[in-house]
């Protein structure tokens, strides 16, 4: 019998392949021609610890994530990026080709091939998990789930932070049709005389659950709902609670926001929403107010401040003297990068942060993420914004471009949920409002 040599020509050696191993394995065997490295779960988690800018990329479908036990939680925000579509969607994703990357499916089938396409595609630090998620899973290793409360719209159950208040921690990510738009904070305080919500939610229904949950811990009405600002997730639930008897108060600018842009948010969300966005209709607020009002209600005092220009038009925080609490909105950030909008003024911001530091809160429950502490805030709100305006602030100077802001170096930041969607469209709002500073 004549034996084959195999061609050192890749198309050559597809076509030997084909002959010898038959169309169904073809593949998988271009696939172990192709210099990557396979790790098991020891290896993967060594990887992890030893270089926390590795991209950990699911090649699995949404709907596995959502019924096969979620992925792997590698301490940054989840990656999941259909192998039909990571041609496509890596870029978005992974820009630098020289990022560590590991892909990984359920068991092996679907990932070398992955890693295959991305050495094709010019990365070059690129790894195949080869034990799979369930086994990452079966070891009790850490696993993000795409919603941390089954049976309800909300991305995660109410948590007290502290005598008479809870917060319903939304997913750090971008709003998805899983997360239901929960993916901001949906806090509540408790009185004697009733409950103050901050934020109506991102629709009629996750609106309603997360009053079913209030009902679980008090008897008491929802007197007042207070919204953040203009924003889909914070204001879209309104007809809800206006339906319950609820008053919905927001900032003026908010108000405006939602009359200008309110038919194009509610679109958005039922494009994203779909069946999940039954019964919401864009309504606006019954009050507004400019400076600052204060809610007395059960021997509380709730104030609604605004300190200034931050995020977004209209954004406010509420302040428990009291308690020393403050819900800042859209104000802080910790656990996500923030995003800069068109509309966001950077450095007022970082003017406004000498006000919101004057409160000497004890408890801080920010826009999005667990409640933290001053310290955590600053680094990531604050010291974010003047590290970004002194690198654009550079560039200008000596005449670098928009291009070159796209390349600043945010790596210390790369952690953050949200870095990817957000990182170089920030670098690039910030370049061309300081160009006209």
């Amino acid at each position: 019998m004549k034996s084959l040599s195999v061609p050192a020509n890749k198309l050559q050696t597809a076509l030997v392949l084909l002959l010898l191993c038959g169309p169904v394995q073809l593949l998988a065997q271009q696939a172990a021609l192709e210099p990557f490295t396979n790790l098991d779960t020891k290896a993967l988690q060594s990887l992890i610890a030893s270089q926390p800018q590795t991209r950990v990329i699911d090649v699995r479908t949404a709907g596995e994530l959502a019924t096969l036990g979620g992925s792997i939680d590698a301490g940054t925000q989840p990656i999941n990026i259909n192998r039909g579509w990571l041609e496509f969607r890596i870029e978005e994703n992974v820009a630098d080709k020289n990022t560590p990357v590991v892909v990984y499916c359920g068991i092996n089938q679907r990932s070398p091939l992955a890693a295959a396409t991305l050495v094709e595609m010019g990365y070059t630090n690129v790894y195949n998990y080869a034990d799979g998620f369930f086994a990452w899973r079966d070891a009790n290793l850490p696993v993000a789930l795409p919603d941390n409360a089954p049976g309800t719209m909300l991305f995660n159950k109410p948590v007290k932070v502290t005598e008479g208040v809870w917060s319903a921690i939304g997913a750090t990510a971008p709003p998805t049709f899983e997360n239901s738009g929960h993916n901001n904070n949906l806090s509540f305080i408790i009185t004697d005389e009733g409950v103050v919500v901050v934020n109506a939610g991102d629709n009629y229904l996750l609106a309603q659950s997360l009053h079913r949950e209030i009902k679980a811990l008090t008897d008491k009405p929802v007197k007042y709902v207070v919204l953040e600002n203009g924003q889909g997730h914070a204001m879209l639930g309104s007809n809800y609670w206006q339906q319950q008897g609820a008053i919905v108060i927001a900032h003026e600018d908010a108000a405006e926001e939602i009359a200008a842009n309110g038919a194009d948010i509610i679109d958005r969300m039922r494009n994203r929403n779909r069946d999940k966005a039954m019964g919401t209709e864009l309504t606006m607020p019954d009050e507004t107010f400019s400076d600052e009002m204060v809610l007395e209600l059960g021997g509380i005092n709730i104030e609604l401040r605004d300190i200034g220009p931050a995020h977004s038009p209209g954004d406010i925080l509420v302040w428990l003297p009291q308690q020393k609490l403050v819900i800042t909105g859209d104000i802080a950030f910790h656990q996500r990068l923030l995003p800069v909008f068109e509309h966001t003024d950077t450095a007022a911001w970082v003017e406004t942060w000498d006000s919101f530091v004057a409160l000497n809160a004890d408890y801080i429950i920010p826009g999005h993420g667990e409640p933290t502490d001053l310290l955590q805030v600053t680094t990531y709100t604050v010291d974010y914004l003047r590290y970004m305006r002194e690198q654009v602030g550079t560039l200008l100077d000596n005449g670098g471009s928009l291009i070159d802001a796209y390349e600043i170096d945010q790596s210390a930041y790369a952690h953050l949920d949200t870095f990817n969607e957000l990182a170089r469209q920030n670098a690039g709002r910030i370049y061309r409002a300081m160009e006209f500073e």
